[in-house]
């Protein structure tokens, strides 16, 4: 048998899937929340990359280290003067332990 659906009927079935995935992990605690207070300072950082790298404790120079740069080339991925590959940041994503779409604002 074969459906077919619109691409706005698709998305929906996929943001749909994406909330139930999302309340599980709330539910069970896999899945990190923000205060009110911690959503402000993350709308007020300069990327997400400087929110979570702060958050998690890590100074720029750790977390170059860790992923084998430079701890300026750090320094422009969270002013966002540069934008980072997708290797660097998942390597980020993983240091940190969060997700990849994390570190991607708007």
């Amino acid at each position: 048998m074969t459906v077919t659906i619109t691409d706005t009927e698709y998305q929906e079935l996929v943001d749909a899937r994406d909330h139930a995935v999302a309340m599980r992990g709330i539910a069970n605690g896999t899945l990190e929340t923000l205060s009110d207070a911690e959503m402000d300072t993350y709308l007020a950082a300069p990327t997400p990359l400087a929110y979570w790298r702060k958050r998690r404790g890590i100074t720029q120079a750790t977390l170059a280290a860790r992923i084998h740069r430079s701890q300026p080339y750090v320094a422009q991925l969270e002013s966002g003067a540069r934008s980072g590959d997708v290797l660097t940041l998942s390597a980020i994503a993983r240091v940190l332990g969060i997700r990849i779409e994390d570190l991607i604002g708007d």
